[in-house]
């Protein structure tokens, strides 16, 4: 989508990642011009659900990838045509337009055809039968609109023309053994060849050069039953033109057409482009309706996704196809990673418990009050990463920030919070998988790929008919994926500490990280509530002094 900022959170995204790209979309929409539009990258947990029903919020659009789709590109709006318009009218919005191929809808607005300028050519350089007009069913309106012709008799309401067409430029006796009945028939002002065209119960007489028709004739044509019309041209250029009086239908392609849809990948359409010859291609929606038309032209122009990162700036963590849209701003509250810019951005980096501690900051900075949606979101995510201020990460800044948004929403934090954890860290009726990925981070430290889930529970008890199939679980997660190790920190907040689970070659790291022994590849660590800041500190040293 054009001409939209993107605000996304990490993969399998956490309650602050979803509320902090919520949060500052709303920001970004109030202080500038460009929609904005928060993003999340996986399936909510049930603590983030409960946040987000709790304030009666949306979540936010599922988009996975920032790789350029074909709704990024300025591809052609020309509008489709129906199916029985001339080819001369389909001639001059081609002209008009500057665009050598048309799309052909049904009365629903759906693709039926395609018409190019090949196609109408072809009508002129082939040797076109001259019942051509019978073939394509062309309807007396193209014929009026293309000869630019008035209307003299008609026969019924919508005539047909079943026969062929002939010029009458002979004597009336040489062209009578030309004409047959039903035939459309272009003449001049010679009336007695005009009773003999009438005689012969053509279907159409076309009077060239604008010639008045007498009442005789007409009340003759009446009774045979011959459609009179006018036009001003001369019969020799009315017999060129007339074949344009066609409908579309006749000569479009309407199968094996190759057409795309706004979501597809422009790396994907490059290689249908490549392997085939056609000058431009649909575009559809959803639904099948014609949007517009895309070229080769067009990807040569093409438009970068622009990206807003909040809660991470590690590329492992962030949207597929991140290296294909430009990145805007980052806001965060962990280490400084590795992901790069090609040119400066607005980058705020705070040691505070919650991104979304930040996010409520800036609203306050610039004077701004936060919906009290947005401020409801903003409470949730500060209470589930600080965990109610009893992780290590918390800071005054946080219970700063908590005590206005709490102000603003009318919720009482600790009461808020009983109710979102318990609603949140039930394991009950969840699997292996969905456990483990709730709340997971893929690190590159030094050269070791780890990955590290921390599920928050009030029931570690719960969890152990569970271990084995989790142990299983990450074992070929380990194998399948290439990491030297995976750690599951289940993580009591009553108690204050986490059981820990390691997999993996190098699971001996987190021994020496935590000062613990494992046994069956699981420990207990009084204390451990921080991933980010209790976690990863101790495990990137003892990495750091093993390659040394």
């Amino acid at each position: 989508m054009k001409d939209v900022i993107y605000v996304t959170g990490h993969k399998n995204p956490d309650s602050d990642s979803i509320c902090a790209a919520i949060a500052y979309a709303e920001f970004k929409n109030k202080t500038g011009e460009t929609p904005v539009l928060a993003l999340r990258q996986g399936e909510l947990s049930r603590e983030t659900q409960f946040i987000l029903d709790y304030f009666e919020v949306e979540k936010p659009t599922l988009l996975t990838t920032m790789k350029p789709q074909v709704s990024d590109l300025e591809y052609d709006k020309i509008s489709p045509v129906q199916p029985e318009i001339s080819l001369k009218m389909a001639w001059s919005i081609m002209k008009k337009n500057n665009v050598k191929t048309l799309s052909v809808v049904d009365d629903n607005g759906k693709l039926k055809g395609v018409v190019s300028v090949s196609n109408l050519t072809s009508t002129y350089m082939d040797i076109w039968d001259n019942k051509i007009l019978a073939k394509s069913n062309t309807k007396i309106e193209n014929i009026l609109d293309t000869l630019s012709a008035k209307s003299i008799f008609l026969h019924e309401a919508d005539p047909s023309f079943p026969g062929k067409i002939v010029i009458a430029a002979m004597l009336p006796s040489s062209a009578e053994d030309h004409i047959e009945q039903g035939d459309v028939v272009i003449c001049g002002d010679r009336k007695d060849t005009q009773e003999m065209i009438i005689n012969s119960k053509v279907s159409l007489m076309i009077v060239s050069g604008n010639h008045p028709v007498s009442d005789e004739i007409v009340e003759a044509a009446k009774k045979a039953g011959c459609s009179i019309i006018s036009t001003p041209y001369d019969s020799f250029t009315a017999s060129r033109l007339i074949v344009q009086s066609i409908p579309i239908s006749y000569v479009m392609v309407s199968s094996d057409i190759v057409k795309f849809t706004l979501n597809d990948y422009v790396e994907d359409i490059k290689d249908v482009m490549l392997k085939t010859r056609y000058r431009s291609y649909p575009v559809v929606d959803s639904n099948n309706k014609v949007v517009g038309a895309v070229s080769r032209f067009h990807l040569i122009s093409q438009i970068k996704k622009k990206v807003i990162l909040v809660d991470h700036n590690e590329r492992a963590q962030s949207v597929d196809g991140l290296e294909d849209a430009e990145i805007l701003e980052i806001i965060d509250h962990h280490r400084i990673a590795d992901i790069q810019t090609g040119s400066p951005i607005y980058f705020r980096n705070q040691p505070v418990g919650s991104s979304s501690t930040i996010v409520a900051s800036i609203f306050f900075e610039n004077g701004i009050r936060p919906s009290k949606k947005a401020a409801g979101v903003l409470t949730g995510a500060i209470i589930s990463d600080t965990l109610m201020f009893r992780s290590p990460t918390t800071t005054p800044k946080d219970r700063e920030v908590l005590k206005r948004l709490s102000e603003i929403t009318g919720v009482e934090p600790e009461e808020f919070a009983a109710k979102m954890f318990k609603a949140g860290t039930s394991l009950e009726g969840k699997t292996v998988s969905e456990i483990f990925n709730q709340d997971y981070k893929i690190f590159s430290l030094s050269n070791y790929k780890i990955g590290v889930s921390q599920v928050t529970t009030m029931d570690i008890d719960g969890f152990d008919p569970m271990k084995p199939s989790m142990m299983d679980y990450m074992n070929k997660k380990v194998k399948d994926e290439g990491f030297n190790f995976l750690l599951l920190l289940l993580t009591d907040i009553l108690k204050g500490g986490s059981q820990l689970f390691a997999t993996g070659p190098n699971k001996e790291i987190v021994s020496k990280a935590f000062n613990i022994t494992l046994k069956d590849d699981s420990a207990y660590a009084p204390g451990l509530l921080s991933r980010k800041k209790q976690v990863i500190p101790p495990i990137t040293s003892v990495i750091e002094a093993s390659n040394n």
